[in-house]
């Protein structure tokens, strides 16, 4: 049976969620995280999705994030996990899925959940015990957002 389209309104932000098969880590080195930041760049710049805040964890990421383009997550999202793993696959030497099935996401359509969202997204890293401030945490938007560090 197919999967049901998702709902991908032009111009309405989404919070993304994907997760490593069984919380599996999905970064494990310094250049794992540059090389997906980096295709993330690319495909989000590629499909016009505007990405607003991130958080790159061991075992999951969280995007928040408003398409430009119809279907557009979608096609970022496919693109991105597709080179991620083909690169993850290789260097780890290692087959099979890294990811917990498809990316979750829903519609963020309230302002004030969005403000909630971005402290969610970005002090992720601080609920998980991985450092006291979300200033120390690198694979993460709140040093853009909250500093104005580029």
């Amino acid at each position: 049976m197919p999967r049901k389209p998702r709902a991908n309104p032009i111009g309405i932000p989404q919070h993304i969620i994907q997760r490593g098969n069984n919380r599996q880590a999905c970064f494990t080195s310094e250049q794992d995280f540059i090389a997906y930041t980096g295709w993330l760049k690319d495909y989000a710049k590629k499909f016009q999705v505007e990405i607003h805040a991130w958080v790159f964890m061991t075992n999951h990421v969280h995007l928040l994030c408003t398409p430009r383009e119809s279907n557009a997550i979608s096609q970022m999202m496919q693109s991105l996990g597709r080179q991620y793993v083909r690169y993850f696959n290789y260097t780890y030497k290692r087959s099979g899925t890294l990811w917990e099935g498809r990316y979750k996401s829903c519609l963020v359509q309230a302002e004030d959940y969005l403000l909630q969202l971005y402290r969610y997204i970005e002090l992720n890293p601080v609920r998980a015990n991985m450092v006291d401030d979300p200033c120390k945490y690198q694979w993460s938007s709140y040093q853009a957002n909250a500093l104005g560090k580029a």
